[in-house]
């Protein structure tokens, strides 16, 4: 499994809490030094089954400042895939990877759902 986070991030720090409290081995991969790649994010935007708008952070800097809520919807999947790719900040975060199964951001109960 593969767990993404910025080490900061107080949500990404509840579920690293998460994940040790339930004895899951994962790698953990620090999002802002190691950029999921716009293959990586093709694959998993793919398997999660999400809207791709979920795999950006809302709530970030970055985001607000490039004024992306009033651009996304007027650029294609090909084009927000990569915008996504050049800076680890406009992921949403935590990301995890599990096979089949891609998890964006942390709700315990979908957590305790796909990953036991």
């Amino acid at each position: 499994m593969l767990f993404i986070c910025y080490p900061r991030c107080s949500t990404c720090q509840k579920a690293k809490k998460w994940l040790d409290g339930h004895d899951m081995k994962y790698t953990e991969r620090h999002i802002a030094e190691n950029n999921p790649s716009y293959d990586e994010l093709r694959e998993w935007y793919r398997k999660s089954g999400l809207p791709l708008k979920k795999f950006f952070n809302t709530s970030g800097l970055l985001y607000r400042g490039m004024k992306l809520k009033d651009k996304l919807s007027t650029m294609s999947e090909d084009a927000q895939l990569k915008l996504l790719a050049t800076d680890g900040m406009l992921v949403k975060r935590p990301l995890v990877v599990k096979g089949d199964t891609v998890l964006v951001g942390f709700k315990e109960a979908e957590w305790t759902e796909k990953l036991n």
